[in-house]
This record gives structure tokens, C-alpha cells and sequence, in this order.
């Protein structure tokens, strides 16, 4: 009822435990507080909260228009609702490396687990678009080194991802996640990987958790974890698939009906109001309210 009963510390211990398995953890990602807490019933080992799908859910591109208030804020709603640790897209991390610096605290202070920060210009682009332009190094080193130093709690992951495979190629990417791991990343993000033989690449450039996006409709082919995992992969999120499928399923319903006049044929694949209140555990929230709620007002007997 109401929130988690894990502490965000005991989230982000979890975290560093579930990367240091040797086993790959999927965290499916997340378009709000609801859709976290189905991830979490299913069995998954995490939550991702995109940055691409906060801003959708705002009716904006992803190209670096969502604040950080917004980001902390939603990002923190959707950790609290489970009991999973939750891993944000911080973008660039909102500004210079003082940004940067306050961008950790605020997402330490919302209950995350732990957050990316990448190496492209601001204005961001989507990882998986053509056109894009990352800083140079010592920016990008400078942003990383800003976030470690400004964490309190040790186990708060800071991955550095690294866009710099588009515009520069893989011997690029390679130096440059090594370069992130030195300044202080604890894993690393490389966006847009070709094939599996890249992502083995970066596995044996450096020796900490690397992350494998994989996205519809983008760069990579959608590999398998077994494919993953197999080329030293450690996690892997599927940032956009919820807010893609729930999307598609609200468009035909309201085509349904606008054609018909009525939704009666989607109602077969509909959640139920049965399943959606055992999603919210509403069951729970009656018990609670029995419980305080059990007095005789005098005089009315």
C-alpha cells in the first residue's frame, strides 16, 4: 500500500549486487508509476525511466527541452511506487559541471538508484538519430568527475554514456569509455552499437557494468539476453517499449471508436478493472481504512 517499503539505499545497495552477478538484468522501462510497479510484479530485476519518454509524456522531443525539476520530480514518482532499484536518464545532466553536481543530489533526494549522464552537446538528439554531436573530452570527463564527486552515497551508480560511436566510430567509443571509467563512471553506456562485435569491443576495453540499449526502430538490432550476455553485456533496458505498446493499444482503441461508436471490440484486450485494482492494491487501502474507520459516534446507538 501507498509506497515501497525499500529505502532507496537499500535499492541502490541492490543494484551494485544484482551488476556485480555476472548475470544480465533487464530493466524494462517505465512511462509512469503504474507501469513500474506491473515491471516489478513480473519478475524484473529494475526499472529504466527514459529521458526520451519523459519528455514524450510531455508532448516534446527528446532534444534537451525537460528540466531537471521535471525529470526529479516524475523520476521520483515512478521509484517510490516499487520496490526495484530505478536507474534515470539525466541527459547531459542540465547545464555545466556545478549542474551536473546539483542533478545527483536532486536525483539521490528523489529515491533513485542511480543515473546516466552522456557526452552530446545541449541541445541533446535521440541516441538513435543521425546528426548528433558529442563534446570533447575533457567536457565530458568533466561532467562524470562533477557527479561522482557530488554524490553522498557511495552505492548512487554514476554511468557515463557515450554517443561518440556515430560521429567518430568504435576505436573512438573505446578510448573515450575508458577515459569516462577514469574520471569515475562505475559502468557505462554505449549508445548505438552496430552488432554484437561492438559491444564485445567495449566489454574489453574496460572492466566495469556495460549497458546494451535496446530500442525499437533504432540502431542495433534487438539482441536477445542470452546474445548479450554472451558478449559480457551486464543490463540491458528496453527504454520506449511500454509507452510504444500502451500508445499503439490507445490509438486503435480510439480509431475503434470513432469507426463504431462504440470500444466494445477492444475490450477484449483491455487490462480488466479486476487486474487494475489488484495493480493498485486497492484491496489493501479498503482493509486500512476498516481499520481506522471502526469507531460508533456517540449518541447514534
Amino acid at each position: 500500500m501507498l509506497y515501497a517499503k525499500t529505502t532507496p539505499e537499500q535499492k541502490r545497495l541492490k543494484l551494485r549486487e544484482l551488476l556485480a552477478s555476472g548475470t544480465i538484468q533487464q530493466f524494462p522501462g517505465a512511462f509512469n508509476p503504474l507501469s513500474a510497479r506491473l515491471i516489478d510484479e513480473k519478475g524484473f530485476a529494475g526499472v529504466y525511466i527514459s529521458g526520451a519518454v519523459l519528455a514524450n509524456d510531455l508532448g516534446l522531443p527528446d532534444i534537451g527541452l525537460t528540466t531537471l525539476t521535471e525529470v526529479a520530480t516524475r523520476a521520483g514518482q515512478i521509484a517510490r511506487m516499487t520496490d526495484l532499484p530505478c536507474i534515470v536518464d539525466a541527459d547531459t545532466g542540465f547545464g555545466e559541471p556545478m549542474n551536473v553536481a546539483r542533478t545527483v543530489q536532486e536525483l539521490e533526494n528523489a529515491g533513485l538508484a542511480g543515473c546516466h549522464i552522456e557526452d552530446q552537446f545541449n541541445p541533446k538528439r535521440c541516441g538513435h538519430l543521425d546528426g548528433k554531436n558529442v563534446v570533447d573530452l575533457d567536457t565530458a570527463t568533466k561532467r562524470i568527475r562533477a557527479a561522482a564527486d557530488a554524490r553522498r552515497d557511495p552505492n548512487f551508480l554514476i554511468m557515463a554514456r557515450t554517443d561518440i560511436r556515430a560521429v567518430e566510430g568504435l576505436q573512438a567509443a573505446k578510448d573515450r569509455a575508458k577515459a569516462l571509467v577514469e574520471a569515475g563512471a562505475d559502468a557505462i553506456f554505449p549508445e548505438a552499437m552496430k552488432d554484437l562485435e561492438e559491444f564485445q569491443a567495449i566489454r574489453d576495453a574496460v572492466d566495469v557494468p556495460i549497458l546494451a540499449n535496446m530500442t525499437e526502430f533504432g540502431k542495433s538490432d534487438l539482441f536477445t539476453v542470452d546474445q548479450l550476455q554472451a558478449v559480457g553485456v551486464n543490463m540491458v533496458i528496453y527504454p520506449v517499449t511500454l509507452l510504444r505498446s500502451a500508445m499503439g493499444a490507445a490509438e486503435r482503441t480510439l480509431d475503434s471508436i470513432k469507426a463504431d461508436g462504440t470500444q466494445e471490440a477492444q475490450v477484449g484486450s483491455m487490462l480488466t478493472r479486476a487486474r487494475l485494482y489488484d495493480l493498485v492494491d486497492y484491496e489493501a487501502y479498503n482493509r486500512f481504512d476498516t481499520g481506522v474507520f471502526n469507531f460508533r459516534i456517540p449518541g447514534t446507538d
